[in-house]
């Protein structure tokens, strides 16, 4: 199935769809706690200002690789989308959040390919381990430095390269309950 497949079709309500890395389609149910804790860095991210130029399952061009439309991103405040997409280059930090089924591709293949096209902050939200994983320094391959930081811990100060401050409230993420994995 092709993007443009993709794009123009209607799936379930609640359901997220992303093109795998080995070209399937993926449709997965979105949880309560996937999608409050995207609600938690959006509610963050107004610290940032009212008109912050933050976004949710927004496609973004990654011209030689799959494009994608992570959970939540940062993009430079004079960010300009080219169409209907914002450019790679104009991201400051892209969140994925976990979900049983994308666990593989938050840790693992997104990690490489933000890296690769020089995301500066890359951060991995796993409601199942309760913790947040922060990339900087960005590779060919991946990063460089990655930080490991536990739910329930406080506010954690994110370096965007623009020189602002995103402040995730890590206090403030929910959990799932105990047997859902």
């Amino acid at each position: 199935m092709s993007v443009d497949a993709v794009m123009h079709t209607e799936f379930p309500a609640g359901y997220v769809v992303f093109f795998g890395t080995d070209g399937k389609v993926v449709m997965t149910p979105q949880s309560e706690e996937h999608s409050s804790t995207i609600r938690s860095m959006q509610i963050d991210s107004l610290a940032l200002g009212r008109h912050a130029k933050v976004i949710s399952d927004v496609y973004i061009d990654f011209p030689a690789d799959e494009n994608s439309a992570p959970d939540f991103a940062i993009m430079r405040e004079d960010a300009q989308r080219q169409g209907k997409r914002y450019g790679f280059e104009d991201v400051l930090l892209i969140a994925e959040v976990v979900s049983v089924s994308s666990a593989r591709k938050d840790y693992d293949d997104c990690t490489a390919k933000y890296g690769r096209y020089g995301i500066p902050v890359y951060v991995v939200v796993d409601p199942y381990a309760a913790e947040v994983v922060v990339h900087t320094q960005p590779t060919g391959s991946g990063y460089v430095a990655a930080h490991t930081h536990k739910y329930g811990s406080g506010k954690l100060p994110i370096e965007l390269a623009d020189g602002r401050t995103f402040t995730f409230d890590l206090d403030e993420l929910p959990r799932p309950e105990a047997n859902i994995r």
